[in-house]
């Protein structure tokens, strides 16, 4: 592990800068950093000492968690090759993705106008297998290809995904309450 913290996340972490990461390995790294910097450590020190200590330990868990998510370690990624994902201004996509996003949502309704638990638990199992391809998708954009244009775009799309399973989420809460 690295201790310069103003490295990347990566770097802070002594991983590789890749999508695919060995999640055992970054949890390890991620409680190594975190013992190093822990605010307690510091408690004797003087109060700039104690403010750098937090502030460390506030990179640390951010970079945890930043890489922990494949969807944010790819914004990430992208962000330190200097692309805009463009996730609040670019929402063109593909024609065979909108008809589908719009098929997921009349699904969910349907499934929760029924209170069809079982059908919304379904959606939301077919949802991850969805995730997880595009993830796939996104490893090898990224690894393999470098090709960060549909990086983008993948990214953009797993958002897309991301607000699909939190309304699944949403839908199932509301059948339990």
């Amino acid at each position: 592990m690295s201790t310069d913290f103003t490295q990347d996340f990566f770097t802070l972490f002594g991983l590789p800068r890749r999508f695919a990461q060995d999640s055992a390995a970054l949890d390890q790294a991620w409680r190594a950093a975190a013992a190093q910097v822990h605010p307690d450590r510091f408690a004797a020190g003087s109060d700039a000492e104690k403010r750098s200590a937090l502030m460390l330990a506030t990179r640390v868990n951010e970079a945890y968690q930043t890489l922990k998510s494949p969807l944010n370690r790819a914004r990430y990624l992208l962000q330190l090759a200097g692309v805009d994902t463009q996730e609040d201004t670019n929402t063109r996509m593909p024609a065979d993705f909108l008809m589908a996003q719009m098929q997921w949502r009349e699904n969910i309704e349907d499934a929760s106008h029924a209170a069809d638990l079982a059908a919304l638990e379904a959606l939301s199992g077919e949802l991850r297998g969805e995730v997880r391809q595009l993830q796939a998708e996104l490893g090898q954009a990224l690894d393999r290809d470098a090709d960060l244009d549909a990086a983008a775009l993948l990214v953009r799309k797993l958002r897309f995904l991301e607000k699909l399973d939190q309304e699944i989420g949403d839908a199932i809460e509301g059948l339990l309450d």
